[in-house]
């Protein structure tokens, strides 16, 4: 449902009911915003076969967006005229390409996209042109370096007309709580336009509601015994504490093993409705907890492509139907707590932001790697899970990857965009379970509901924080 939380209508000393502030985003819903001339412009809504015009389009936005939280950055920001020396020479100047020729021999500091030339030679792009790279002594900060990410580069102009770097990172990236200081009146996500003055009052009632969390699971394998047994006794546990989680976020893959051809339909729908029986045995948690699903990349119908839809009515109707038609009428309106969305997803709690992104990405990222501090020796030792955090948070975009690795649909980039920041980024992945804050955002991985121990991440939005558990090993 996408309309306004209704933040100017609390009153002092109300308990607000979490259900009426809390909005599911699909990223086909949210309006279609660009950056122009410094502010922000309302478009049309995407489409899904757009013109030629919009592949160049969604990267230069990407690059002007990062450009001008980059601008803002105290680093970056001209010293006034009274400043001392010192202040000048902190002072960092970004120049354009266009203004290397004629110049060899000097220094720069450029910003732009990493990617290469028909020959197979790194370049930078930005939006006056192109200039070649030489990263053979370049020096890389900390972050995960790949084709299609915007990074700032500092190096010498030679004779060849290329840059020979001596040093590449990631452009700082802008807190939530900056850019919302800039933007508090844009609806970047179609719920309605939150004021500050709004956010400091909802975050009242946020932290009023103590006790309400979420849990996220990634890998909820259906067809899988073991893990229905194991998520049957993970919700017996909830309900023997006397503790209902507020919403349930499972995502994909929703079976344990890709399936092609005629019976796939068939084998997510009876999957699907196995899950509604074992939550029919739990009608306490049914009318009181949401669920929300999320694809995972080889759920139907599988495509490379982000943002990628919801799973098809098709697939979730037997689900949807086996608890409408339930006997219990309280159960039977419980049918309209299920939410099948998009991947990536958002969700709006009071004034905070939460994407839910399923994709195994830390893999992606170091397949595509081209720079990686301390070289291929040294990333055995550095922190991967701080790298992606860092990198996908500085990018503030969820694919920083150039097309021909992970497509994207043009029109509807702007809903991998994670600007402004999130409050909270669920990355799930593969990858080992991690949690940890970055400039604000605390970002986690709840890794797969399989294995050896069934695991999943509890969040508490009073708090933000993320609590790790899992089933005792039998």
């Amino acid at each position: 449902m996408m309309n306004g939380h209704g933040a100017h209508d609390l009153v002092a000393g109300e308990v607000a009911d979490p259900q009426r502030h809390f909005h599911i985003i699909d990223a086909f819903q949210m309006p279609r915003w660009s950056w122009s001339h410094s502010r922000w412009e309302k478009q049309a809504k995407g489409t899904l076969l757009p013109p030629a015009t919009a592949k160049p389009m969604h990267l230069a936005q990407r690059l002007a967006i990062i450009r001008s939280a980059v601008e803002r950055n105290s680093n970056f920001m001209p010293p006034l005229a009274i400043g001392g020396a010192v202040e000048r020479q902190r002072f960092m100047k970004l120049t354009s390409t266009k203004n290397l020729l004629g110049r060899p021999g000097q220094r720069f500091l450029l910003f732009g996209m990493l990617s290469t030339t028909e020959d197979g030679r790194y370049a930078l792009e930005d939006a006056d042109g192109v200039v070649g790279l030489d990263l053979q002594d370049a020096v890389p900060g900390e972050g995960i370096f790949t084709e299609g990410s915007f990074i700032l580069v500092e190096g010498e102009y030679t004779q060849e007309e290329r840059i020979r770097a001596a040093a590449i990172g990631h452009p700082p990236g802008e807190s939530r709580k900056a850019a919302r200081k800039l933007w508090s009146d844009t609806d970047f996500n179609g719920t309605g336009a939150i004021s500050l003055n709004e956010e400091s009052l909802l975050k009242v009632h946020e932290q009023r509601n103590d006790d309400v969390c979420m849990i996220f699971i990634s890998e909820f394998h259906l067809d899988h015994h073991k893990t229905m047994a194991s998520f049957r006794a993970m919700l017996q546990g909830f309900v023997d504490a006397q503790f209902i989680p507020f919403a349930f976020v499972l995502c994909g893959n929703f079976l344990s093993a890709p399936h092609q051809g005629g019976d796939t339909v068939r084998l997510y729908q009876d999957a699907f409705a196995q899950l509604g029986d074992l939550l029919l045995s739990y009608p306490s948690i049914l009318t009181r907890s949401r669920f929300i699903f999320v694809p995972g990349p080889s759920d139907p119908f599988p495509t490379p492509l982000l943002p990628r839809p919801a799973l098809p009515a098709i697939i979730t109707s037997k689900l949807l139907s086996k608890i409408s038609t339930s006997n219990s009428g309280t159960v039977a309106s419980s049918a309209n707590r299920f939410r099948f969305v998009s991947n990536p997803a958002r969700l709006q709690y009071f004034g905070q932001e939460i994407v839910v992104c399923r994709d195994d990405l830390m893999s992606r990222m170091l397949r595509n790697t081209v720079r990686l501090k301390d070289g291929e020796r040294g990333a055995r030792e550095v922190d991967l899970k701080k790298y992606l955090v860092s990198t996908i948070l500085d990018q503030a975009h969820l694919c920083p990857l150039p097309q021909q690795s992970r497509p994207v649909l043009w029109e509807h980039d702007h809903a991998l965009r994670l600007y402004p920041m999130p409050t909270a980024l669920v990355l799930a992945d593969k990858f080992d379970r991690y949690e940890l804050t970055y400039e604000g955002c605390h970002v986690f991985n709840p890794s797969s509901f399989r294995g050896s121990s069934f695991g999943w991440t509890t969040y508490y939005p009073a708090t933000g924080r993320a609590e790790r558990s899992e089933l005792p090993r039998a």
